[in-house]
């Protein structure tokens, strides 16, 4: 017996001024930037990076993060329908975003960005991550406000009834929960930032991202609703098996950072 639900049916417009509509994903989604931007500026301040260098990262991760999402979603999803009509992988209003693909793309871009900057990758990376931990959870509830990616049915009292989807029973809203996870992963990843005085050993905040937020992301599937229709015959769906590589990266980041701290020591 259902105990209690919460009915769901909010508008994903805030407003609309004739064909153009202001979204609350679209708004969060600009104000993870915005407070990210803020956060690394913190950074940049106490380790005295160089002029120029936020302001050329911010370029640098937005279009990694645009385009990763997009280019992952469409191969990762729906390579059938999108490599048969390539122009619509452009159609980004259409909706259709992975966070797998965001994270290669950011990787990617940052990659390059510390090509030009002539820094370290992963000192790049350890703090920008601290910075995406906090646009996920943005993002997550942006997702909400979309009424999008929740999961399967439950009795469970804080269950959401999706009313805007047409959807009658409460379903797990998977969205609050990896928006929950990931607020955790930011406060632990800022704080191992601020205990090590700014000077985290390098690869250790990377690699608590990958292996905690991509653990998270993997159990958190398992009550998601299927997002394509070929995951419905798959025992674990296509974010869980794309979750896995990074956590064994994560791990990896982790050992080698503390195997040179040990070499060090000897």
């Amino acid at each position: 017996m259902i105990l209690a639900s919460i009915n769901w049916n909010v508008n994903p417009e805030i407003f609309r001024i004739g064909g153009l509509a202001i979204r609350y994903y679209g708004v969060l989604w600009a104000l993870s930037f915005y407070l990210g931007y803020l956060i690394f500026d913190r950074f940049v301040k106490r380790e005295g990076l160089p002029e120029g260098f936020l302001d050329s990262l911010t370029i640098y991760t937005a279009v990694g993060t645009i385009a990763g999402a997009r280019l992952g979603h469409c191969l990762f999803y729906e390579p059938a329908y999108y490599l048969s009509h390539p122009i619509d992988i452009l159609k980004i209003w259409q909706g259709g975003l992975a966070s797998h693909g965001a994270a290669v793309g950011i990787i990617t871009a940052l990659i390059l960005f510390s090509r030009k900057w002539k820094v370290s990758t992963i000192y790049v990376l350890d703090r920008v991550v601290i910075t995406v931990a906090l646009a996920g959870i943005l993002i997550r509830l942006g997702n909400l406000m979309n009424s999008e990616i929740y999961g399967v049915e439950t009795n469970l009292p804080w269950g959401f009834i999706f009313e805007r989807n047409g959807e009658i029973f409460p379903k797990h809203p998977t969205q609050i929960y990896e928006a929950f996870m990931y607020l955790l992963i930011f406060i632990m990843l800022y704080l191992v930032y601020i205990k090590s005085k700014g000077k985290p050993r390098e690869g250790v905040i990377f690699g608590l991202f990958l292996s905690t937020l991509f653990t998270a992301r993997f159990f958190i599937e398992f009550l998601k609703e299927p997002q394509v229709e070929f995951e419905k015959t798959m025992t674990i769906n296509m974010g869980q098996w794309l979750s896995i590589p990074f956590v064994l990266a994560g791990i990896g980041f982790i050992g080698y950072a503390y195997y040179q701290k040990s070499k060090e020591n000897y």
